[in-house]
This record gives structure tokens, sequence and C-alpha cells, in this order.
């Protein structure tokens, strides 16, 4: 029986590179001896990203479209395409081509070899800042080293996991889900493919750097409690400095005539707790934030149109949905 590849495309405002992203796509998916879908989600693009999509999907039977009522998120997207997906396995992938689609057939070779995931590792990021190659880094690296998950450092997205990994991966119904961090939690076999990351192919970066707080943000409450543990790790280090520093006054009013007039330290001292307490609450309440988007158990998106699919595969999915809840 001919295998299948789902491969799902998060879109959003990426008028200026589909239809070289298709192309590309394409070109590839040929060359294999199987069955295959593009999946395309277009995550509430303003511009004519979906209307180039939604033709795309006319045209070739290949193509299928989800299109969101409005913009959830990158990785609500990539969600919302896994849950979709019909094939016998999955391969995620942006749609500005820094992520090349020619690694495709590596990736597949290694799952027909018993990898469950196949996870793309940068050795290289060309066409990117040194602020954005930096606080990447340590991210990843932060990330590691405070989570009891062994999440892969310098790796994003890009991956093809196995119908069995995405199928759990659908049972997972976190409200703020970082994907990557999740694939890592399911556990299986999993490996790293190496590669060089391109540059942008055209249009602008859809992760300025409050997109990119949010996601580390998100990978790290997903996945450590450890932030919390700042509080008491930082109480007693200040309780043992105050300590030390009441020793020194006491000191130098009973010995020394060098006891320093007016408020300056308490000001000081009172800056810095004040400071430390406010970060404190910060993390706490990112953590009571998520707790709350989770409780409200609202949907996670809200798909306004389907292109290419059969009816019979978007009643199927929707009764799913219905048995899980």
């Amino acid at each position: 029986m001919t295998k299948k590849i789902s491969v799902v495309i998060p879109l959003y405002n990426e008028e200026a590179v589909i239809e070289q992203t298709y192309t590309r796509l394409k070109d590839v998916m040929e060359t294999l001896a199987m069955d295959y879908e593009l999946l395309f989600v277009n995550d509430g693009s303003k511009d004519k990203t979906l209307q180039l999509v939604q033709a795309l999907s006319f045209a070739d039977k290949h193509v299928k479209c989800l299109a969101f009522s409005r913009n959830f998120g990158h990785q609500i997207a990539i969600t919302a395409g896994t849950d979709y997906a019909s094939g016998d396995a999955v391969v995620v992938i942006d749609a500005d081509l820094q992520d090349p689609p020619e690694l495709i057939p590596e990736m597949i070779q290694k799952w027909q070899d018993g990898f469950d995931v196949v996870y793309a590792k940068r050795i290289k990021r060309n066409g990117e800042s040194f602020f954005k190659k930096w606080s990447a880094k340590m991210f990843y690296r932060t990330l590691h080293r405070l989570t009891d998950v062994e999440i892969p450092v310098d790796t994003g997205d890009f991956r093809l996991m196995d119908k069995k990994v995405y199928t759990e991966l659908k049972k997972i119904n976190e409200k703020n889900p970082f994907v990557r961090g999740l694939v890592s939690w399911l556990g299986f076999q999993q490996v790293a493919l190496e590669y060089e990351r391109e540059e942008r192919a055209a249009g602008e970066t859809k992760y300025p750097l409050k997109k990119m707080i949010k996601l580390s943000l998100d990978g790290l409450t997903s996945f450590s409690h450890q932030p919390l543990k700042i509080a008491s790790y930082a109480g007693v280090v200040l309780s043992i400095a105050g300590f030390i520093y009441m020793l020194v006054v006491l000191f130098q009013t009973l010995f020394t005539a060098t006891t320093v007039n007016g408020w300056s330290s308490i000001i000081i001292i009172q800056l810095l707790f004040s400071g430390f307490v406010l970060i404190i609450l910060g993390m706490i309440g990112e953590y009571i934030g998520r707790i709350y988007d989770e409780v409200k158990d609202r949907p996670l998106y809200i798909v306004e149109a389907s292109y290419g699919f059969e009816q019979r595969e978007t009643v199927r999915w929707m009764n799913q949905q219905q048995n899980q809840g």
C-alpha cells in the first residue's frame, strides 16, 4: 500500500513567497513514490495569501487549505494542520523557505529506517542578525538546562512525525502549545538531521521580538517550574546579604565614626527588594495567566473556511473532536 505524506505549512501574510514555496514543495514531493498532500493553514493573513492558496487548491488536487477566522498564532496553526492531516507521516515546514524543502526526502528516508520523529537541527543560520542568533542560542540552552524534558537545542518546528506521534499530539489540548517541546515530551524514537538555514526567500519575518518573547515564555512555563523557585533561592541569598550588611553597620556604629548619615543605603536596599518582588510577581502572573487560559477552555482555533477537503474528512475530524471532548 502506498504511503502518504502530509506537509503542513502555516501561513501569515506570505503572498510574496507562496508561489515559490508551492513550486519547490511540489517539485520535491513529485520525486517521491508516495501520495502526498500540501496542507496550508492561513493564520488570518491580511494580504492576498488566502486567495493565492485558494486558487492553488482549485488547480491542484494535492493542495488543501484551512482558513482561520483571525490570527491565532504560529504554534496553533501547526496544531490545526496536524489535526486535519491524513498522512502516514506529517512534515511541518514554514513558508518562508528558510528551511529547505529539499531536505524532506532525507527525513522520509530516516523515517523509513525506523525513526518516529526526524527533526532538523540548524548548524548555521544565514541572513539573521547577530541579536537574533545570540538570543535564540541563549533561549535554547536556558530551556535545555531548566527542563527535565530533553528538548534538542538549535531546532525549530521543521520536522517529520510518524502518524502515531501526531495522533498522540492531537490529544494534548494546551491553550499555549509549544509544539517542538511537546513532541520531545511525547518520546518515541527521534533523530536529528543537520542542515544550514537559509535566508528568507521574500517578505518580512513573522517573528519580531514580541512574538519571540512570547514563544520563549510558552516554552519555559510549559516545561519548567524552575522560575518559581528563583524566589526561594534569591530570598536566601538576600537574607544572608542583609545579615552581613547589618553586622557591618553595627560594627561601624559601635567602633568607628564612619557611620553614613542619611537614607541613601535604605533607599537603595528598598529599590532592590521592590524590583525583585515585582519580578517574582511577574513570573507568578505568567503561570497564573496560563492556568486561566486552560480553565476557560475556549476552542484553540476557529476554521472559517476550508478548501480542497472532501466533506467526509471534515465531518470525521469534527466527530473525533466531539469524542475527545
